[in-house]
């Protein structure tokens, strides 16, 4: 039985999904959201944890920390990565999947079945290299990071976004979360700056 998860995410836009996929899953357990490492680890200090929601490039470190000092402190605590492969987890989720996959995954999880399969392994890996630490700080947006990011820096919120661009919100979040990582921002106030910049938010 799941009654306490621990959730790091430092975007809050993806925060707040993948918050709201527990809550609907797990609706007794008490959830406690960390935006930074540090803050994360704080949190298992207070609290136990059954499940840890993990994301792995973060603006004080690695997740990978957060999966080890976990795996010596509780280690009954079952791991998820929320965006790819890390030594120590118990499953890995893209948040480019639907709700319903997430579930279902979780659901496997919990019933000990890794969060796993070939498939998902295949996304796992492109994922990461569209999001992962490599890219530089002048790396190119694509045209539709490019789009959400004019729209998310005009104040439409991820499902105003979803709704105008015909595509799930899930999908609208892995977006932010790469344009976020290529232009090295964590905000929709550094998002607004950098569309300004780049001519986004012209009357044009």
């Amino acid at each position: 039985m799941i009654e306490s998860v621990l959730l790091l995410e430092d975007v809050r836009h993806a925060r707040e999904w993948l918050a709201g996929i527990v809550a609907t899953l797990f609706p007794d357990a008490k959830l406690i959201q960390t935006g930074t490492l540090q803050a994360a680890i704080e949190a298992t200090q207070k609290h136990t944890f059954n499940l840890a929601l993990v994301d792995l490039s973060l603006p004080d470190g690695n997740g990978t920390e957060l999966l080890r000092h976990i795996a010596k402190a509780q280690p009954d605590c079952r791991c998820v990565v929320t965006t790819a492969l890390a030594a120590g987890a118990q499953g890995y989720l893209l948040k480019s999947d639907t709700d319903a996959m997430i579930t279902h995954q979780l659901k496997m999880l919990l019933e000990g079945v890794p969060a796993l399969c070939p498939q998902i392994a295949r996304r796992i890996m492109h994922h990461f290299k569209l999001t992962g630490p490599h890219f530089e700080p002048d790396a190119k947006l694509t045209r539709r990071e490019t789009g959400v990011l004019c729209m998310i820096a005009r104040g439409l919120r991820v499902a105003e976004v979803s709704d105008a661009l015909g595509i799930a919100e899930s999908t609208v979040i892995t977006h932010i979360k790469s344009t976020y990582r290529k232009l090295e921002i964590s905000n929709r106030a550094e998002a607004t700056l950098h569309a300004s910049r780049l001519g986004l938010l012209s009357d044009d």
